[in-house]
């Protein structure tokens, strides 16, 4: 059986990593809800549509690089918690390291996620 905080955390990975718009959308109208937030210290957004217009916007800066969950979510009463890496696709060089805490809706999506980041050497220290 899947666990669902997992496959939900899985969706929302895979949407950052989705390069197509209309995929993209769809990956995040499947792991956020409709008015849901995302905030941390480079961007933000409002609402789905909005928020997969900011993903679209950092892949741009971003080119040749995947994000990569960093071990297993963390959940309990509607919150999550998890850490990713921004890697390079050639190689696999970590450029950043971000820890996501999250609430989560009744249906089971991501209402709000609040994003803080590190250089790859403070995450080792």
């Amino acid at each position: 059986m899947t666990n669902p905080i997992n496959q939900l955390i899985d969706t929302y990975i895979s949407a950052w990593n989705e390069a197509e718009p209309d995929r993209r959308r769809a990956l995040v109208d499947e792991a956020f809800t409709a008015e849901a937030t995302y905030l941390d210290p480079m961007m933000s957004g409002s609402g789905a549509g909005e928020i997969a217009a900011m993903i679209g916007a950092a892949q741009q800066q971003l080119p040749g690089h995947r994000f990569v969950l960093a071990g297993s979510p963390d959940a309990h009463h509607g919150r999550v918690r998890f850490t990713w890496r921004l890697e390079s696709v050639d190689g696999g060089a970590v450029v950043a390291v971000g820890h996501d805490f999250a609430t989560v809706s009744a249906d089971g999506r991501l209402r709000t996620v609040v994003g803080f980041l590190e250089q790859p050497e403070a995450a080792a220290a």
